[in-house]
C-alpha cells in the first residue's frame, strides 16, 4: 500500500501545471467531450506508466548495488529541482487533426508527451524503490486521473484555483523528501 499511495501523491502534485496537464486542458476546450478524453489520459497513462514502472523494476533488479540506490535519491533529488521549472504548452499535440476523433487523438498525444515528461520519470524512479509494477504504476496512473479528470472538467479555471507556483513548490519539496527519505535508509537512520 505504501507504493499505492506515496506514487499518487507524487504523481497527483508532481502533475499539475506540468505540460500533460496543459495538453488536458487544450484538449478540453478544443473538443468540449470530457468522457472520450478522460478515457484517453487512463489509457495512456496506463500503458505509459506500467512500461516506466516496469523499467525502474527491472532496473532495480540488476542493479541492485548501493551506487544504484544512491543514483535514485539522488534522482529524486533531481526531480526536486526541475519540480520547480515550469512547463509551456508548447508540446500541444493535441491541436492537430481530429480525424481519428477524440478518443484516440488524446490516447496518441498523452502517450507521447508523458515520455520523458517528469511523472514518467518520477514512475521509473518509484518502480526502482517499492519494486512493484502493479501497486506504482496504479498509484502514478491514480494520481495523474486525480490532476487531469478536474482540468478536464474545469478548462483553464483549473489553472487558477491554486497558484502553480505553490504547486511547483510543493511538488519539489515532496520529491526532496523522498530523495532524502532514500539517503538516509542509506546511510543507516531509519530503520
Amino acid at each position: 500500500m505504501e507504493a499505492l499511495l506515496v506514487s499518487t501523491l507524487v504523481v497527483a502534485i508532481a502533475e499539475i501545471g506540468d505540460k500533460t496537464q496543459l495538453l488536458a486542458i487544450i484538449l478540453a476546450t478544443r473538443f468540449k467531450k470530457p468522457v472520450p478524453i478522460i478515457l484517453g489520459i487512463l489509457v495512456a497513462t496506463l500503458a505509459n506508466h506500467a512500461l516506466a514502472a516496469t523499467a525502474g523494476y527491472w532496473a532495480s533488479d540488476f542493479l541492485s548495488g548501493a551506487w544504484f540506490k544512491w543514483a535514485i535519491a539522488i534522482s529524486f533529488i533531481a526531480m526536486a529541482g526541475w519540480a520547480l521549472i515550469p512547463d509551456k504548452a508548447d508540446d500541444e499535440e493535441g491541436q492537430g487533426s481530429s480525424r481519428y476523433g477524440v478518443f484516440l487523438t488524446t490516447t496518441i498525444a498523452f502517450f507521447l508527451v508523458e515520455m520523458g515528461d517528469k511523472t514518467q520519470i518520477a514512475t521509473v524512479a518509484l518502480g526502482a524503490k517499492f519494486h512493484s509494477i502493479a501497486w506504482v504504476a496504479a498509484g502514478t496512473t491514480l494520481g495523474m486521473m486525480l490532476a487531469n479528470v478536474p482540468a478536464v472538467y474545469l478548462g483553464e479555471a483549473a489553472t487558477k484555483i491554486v497558484p502553480l507556483k505553490y504547486v511547483r513548490i510543493g511538488a519539489a519539496v515532496l520529491f526532496l523528501l523522498l530523495g532524502l527519505w532514500q539517503a538516509a535508509e542509506l546511510l543507516g537512520l531509519l530503520k
